[in-house]
C-alpha cells in the first residue's frame, strides 16, 4: 500500500513525520512523505496524483484540530477522494482535556482515524494492518 504522510500547512516539526515513516516502512509499506508545513493544495493534489491507500496528518505544534478541519474538508469535496483512508493524530489542540470532544468532531467531519497525543503507537498500528487486511482482502 501506498501511504502519504504530512504535516499540517502551520506545523514545521519533522521528527513526528520520520517516526511514522519509519514505523509505515516497517509494516512493509510504501511511504510518501512530503514534510512539513504542507499547503492543503499540495496534499490534496499529490492525493489525486498518487491515490493512496491511507493518508497519514501528523501535528505537533497544537493546531491540528484546527488545520486537519480545514484539511479534511478539501480532500472530501474531491469525488476521487472521498473513500480514502484519512488519519489524523499528534497534538490536536491546544485547549486542554476536551480531546474526545475534537476527536468526535474531526471523525464526523471525514478522518476515517484520529489518535490524539495521548494515543500509543500500538493504537496505530493496528489500525494500519487491519486497513491493510481490508484492502488486500
Amino acid at each position: 500500500m501506498v501511504v502519504i504522510v504530512s504535516s499540517v500547512s502551520s506545523d514545521s516539526h519533522t521528527w513526528n513525520l520520520v517516526y511514522l515513516q519509519l514505523a509505515i516502512e516497517e509494516l512493509g509499506h510504501r511511504v510518501i512523505n512530503l514534510g512539513a508545513c504542507v499547503p492543503d493544495e499540495l496534499l490534496v493534489d499529490e492525493c489525486l496524483r498518487v491515490r493512496p491507500g491511507l493518508v497519514v496528518v501528523s501535528s505537533v505544534n497544537g493546531h491540528g484540530f484546527i488545520d486537519g478541519m480545514r484539511l479534511i474538508a478539501q480532500l472530501r469535496a474531491r469525488p476521487e477522494l472521498a473513500e480514502t483512508p484519512v488519519a489524523i493524530g499528534g497534538m490536536l489542540g491546544i485547549a486542554g482535556p476536551d480531546g474526545q470532544r475534537s476527536q468526535n468532531l474531526l471523525r464526523a467531519a471525514g478522518y476515517t482515524a484520529v489518535f490524539d497525543d495521548g494515543a500509543r503507537m500500538p493504537a496505530f498500528r493496528s489500525f494500519v494492518e487491519q486497513l491493510d487486511v481490508s484492502v488486500n482482502a
